[in-house]
């Protein structure tokens, strides 16, 4: 998974902290933040919280890109790195799921 410092997904991921965010209590909520850990110990998100968060951010990048992917598949929970670490290894990881999908 090609971990990019710019990734051209993060503008939809933060949109879809947005939406994420009016649904949550103040402490719960995610900050736009490429460095935001999503999984693990310093997460806000509890399973269902990720699960919630990562369905959101499908919807948006469905909404935006007009692609549909999944986030949650084998593929994703085979890697040695979690895309889902933090919001930057997430867009990442989109970019690289855009990208499979343009090329069919």
């Amino acid at each position: 998974m090609g971990q990019s410092d710019n990734a051209r997904a993060l503008p939809t991921v933060f949109a879809a902290i947005d939406e994420f965010n009016a649904l949550q209590p103040e402490n719960a909520r995610l900050r736009k933040e490429p460095a935001e850990v999503l999984l693990g110990a310093d997460s806000k998100l509890d399973s269902m919280g990720l699960v919630s968060f990562l369905v959101t951010v499908e919807q948006r990048v469905t909404t935006d890109t007009g692609t549909p992917i999944t986030l949650a598949s084998e593929k994703a929970f085979s890697l040695r790195n979690s895309p889902f670490a933090t919001v930057q290894t997430l867009a990442a990881y989109i970019d690289e799921l855009l990208k499979e999908a343009a090329n069919g």
